[in-house]
């Protein structure tokens, strides 16, 4: 059976960010995942999760930079320092979450030397912290201009090199259709790589259930393949409420 889990950056956003757990609670959910959870003490977060018995599934690596700058991102070359003193501060977060996942976004960049660099930070990270499990995720270049992960295979490539047992593939139906033109055969693709999976209607990244994605077939083909992880509703709802929205579950 899917487990579902909801993405409360972007779901119940109508609410105050402490009053969407419990809603994605009464929605059904089970799990949360919170794409920077960096305003609040990690200890305000870790009470509104076990108030609701919610786990967390994923997080997002590096903060955000509230001092100026360029944050370390993980495929910037020359940025090193800041990446190694971003995912210490994310891992002193994760001391009190315990999220399943850190995703570690590679930033903006390109060329071979960004991606040597990419290796050796999720090298660097993985080994750091080898009981927690690291993901990375390719985005679209419509809706990020300029991101150095930009393409499935590109990823793939740099899991091979990577080569640690901690770091996989993030899955999200959204940017593999805008990428590569089709959810599904990414997923068919690359899914033994995949531990966790997102969903969202290209083009417009509204729930399941719009645009060109067939997902009662991807959903289908995630259980097929026997996928046991977690898939987030991560999308801008269409409805002003975002339980209205949740009829594709």
């Amino acid at each position: 059976m899917t487990k579902f889990a909801a993405n409360i950056s972007l779901l119940f956003a109508e609410l105050p960010y402490l009053d969407r757990f419990q809603a994605a609670a009464e929605a059904g959910f089970k799990a949360v995942e919170i794409l920077f959870p960096y305003e609040l003490a990690a200890k305000e977060t870790h009470r509104a999760l076990l108030a609701n018995g919610l786990d967390l599934v994923l997080i997002n690596a590096p903060p955000p930079n509230y001092t100026g700058g360029d944050p370390g991102y993980a495929a910037v070359p020359g940025g090193e320092g800041r990446f190694q003193s971003d995912i210490r501060r994310v891992l002193r977060y994760a001391q009190v979450l315990r999220p399943g996942l850190i995703h570690i976004m590679s930033g903006y960049s390109s060329g071979p030397d960004a991606f040597e660099c990419m290796v050796h930070n999720l090298q660097w990270a993985a080994d750091l912290a080898p009981q927690q499990q690291f993901t990375i995720e390719p985005l679209n270049p419509v809706s990020q201009p300029d991101y150095f992960l930009n393409d499935y295979n590109l990823a793939a490539d740099i899991l091979d090199r990577v080569d640690r047992p901690n770091v996989g593939l993030q899955y999200d139906s959204f940017h593999a259709h805008m990428i590569h033109g089709d959810a599904l055969a990414v997923w068919e693709q690359f899914h033994p790589r995949v531990v966790h999976a997102q969903v969202g209607a290209a083009p417009d990244r509204s729930e399941p259930g719009r645009g060109p994605t067939d997902f009662a077939q991807l959903f289908n083909a995630m259980t097929a393949s026997e996928y046991s992880g977690w898939v987030s509703a991560e999308y801008t709802p269409s409805t002003s409420r975002t339980v209205h929205s949740l009829g594709w579950m």
